[in-house]
């Protein structure tokens, strides 16, 4: 699987870390940086796996070695993200640890803070996956209700994260596709450990809207305005949510309210193997690896940025002319390690999914 190989060759062994990214560089590829943040979206793929596949990533080590140090550098760590995902690895892995992860997570009170939704999203998960029996799920509660209560009823959106000033309020109103996937994934989690009723109904009514905006070829499309639920940008896309994000939310949300969105999901990655936008796909078999999205030949973030900022003049004002212009036919040739990932912890090698189309 392109997955398990990508990992390998991201995996860093004297670091017990995974790299930032893969890049191609002519007939080549380097690793650059290294990110706790991926190393426990890694590990948390990695959990689903037989021993034996987790040791043709991760070379001399275990899965318990590197959470083991991803735990033991959480007192470095100030940031939500890497305490939630590394929590949650931590839950997921059972590790003799874990209570650590849980204590950590505890003491940044996530509910209290202005965090964004997807790290919100991720803490929740985090408390409420099955795994490890050690959790607070009075922390889970509260967490949940702020993600509640963060929903855009009139608009079927979460926000990005609490409004922020100066430049910053200009992209106020836009929110991206994470912004969905995580707290659909989430809330499903939650009402399943919980039977909370209002949880489920948000997650579903999130996800409604949101496979109401994919695009006519399969797209997820990138930027949402929170005020309407209108698209404000859509690309670049993205092959990770394609063939990962979407499916783990969409499938957490079936298995915890019966309902079937493999409809949506089948369009997705019939568009990972067929993207509209230009000639191959983003899966390069000959490489053995996935690249990361597709995106307008444009300076910069320049469309983004147009976009965002006459959307927020008025609702219904667009850049008109950017298809032309800006057309969506440049590839990234990059590959990150948290994508595949959640490609593992989407499609689990146990698991009984069954689509008419497969990573």
């Amino acid at each position: 699987m392109i997955a398990i190989h990508s990992l390998a060759r991201m995996y860093c062994p004297g670091e017990q870390r995974f790299a930032f990214r893969l890049r191609r560089n002519g007939q080549d590829e380097v690793l650059e940086g290294l990110s706790r943040r991926y190393t426990a979206t890694a590990l948390i793929g990695l959990a689903g796996e037989d021993q034996q596949i987790a040791a043709e990533v991760l070379d001399k080590h275990s899965r318990q070695d590197v959470c083991g140090r991803l735990i033991a550098d959480l007192g470095e760590s100030q940031e939500l993200g890497e305490v939630a995902l590394t929590t949650w690895a931590a839950r997921m892995l059972q590790h003799p640890q874990a209570h650590k992860a849980v204590d950590t997570l505890r003491r940044m009170d996530p509910a209290r803070g202005t965090y964004p939704t997807v790290e919100l999203s991720w803490a929740l998960t985090a408390l409420v996956i099955g795994g490890s029996e050690t959790t607070d799920m009075a922390l889970a509660e509260r967490i949940a209700n702020v993600l509640i209560g963060s929903f855009r009823q009139e608009s079927g959106v979460f926000p990005q994260g609490p409004t922020k000033k100066g430049l910053s309020a200009l992209r106020a109103h836009v929110s991206c596709f994470a912004d969905f996937v995580y707290p659909i994934q989430a809330l499903s989690h939650y009402h399943e450990a919980t039977g909370d009723a209002q949880a489920a109904e948000i997650a579903c009514r999130c996800a409604e809207h949101m496979c109401q905006l994919q695009g006519p070829k399969g797209q997820w499309w990138w930027h949402f305005d929170v005020r309407t639920g209108r698209i404000v940008e859509g690309y670049p896309v993205y092959s990770v949510h394609q063939d990962s994000m979407a499916p783990m939310a969409l499938f957490a949300l079936a298995k915890a309210c019966g309902r079937d969105y493999s409809r949506s999901i089948e369009k997705g990655l019939y568009w990972l193997f067929n993207p509209a936008e230009i000639t191959g796909s983003l899966i390069d078999t000959e490489r053995n690896v996935i690249w990361r999205k597709v995106a307008r030949r444009e300076p910069g973030r320049l469309v983004r940025s147009l976009q965002a900022t006459t959307s927020c003049l008025h609702p219904a004002i667009r850049v008109p002319g950017v298809d032309f212009l800006f057309p969506p036919v440049s590839i990234d040739y990059e590959s990150r390690p948290y994508h595949m990932g959640w490609i593992l912890y989407a499609w689990p090698a146990n698991s009984d999914k069954k689509l008419s189309i497969k990573v």
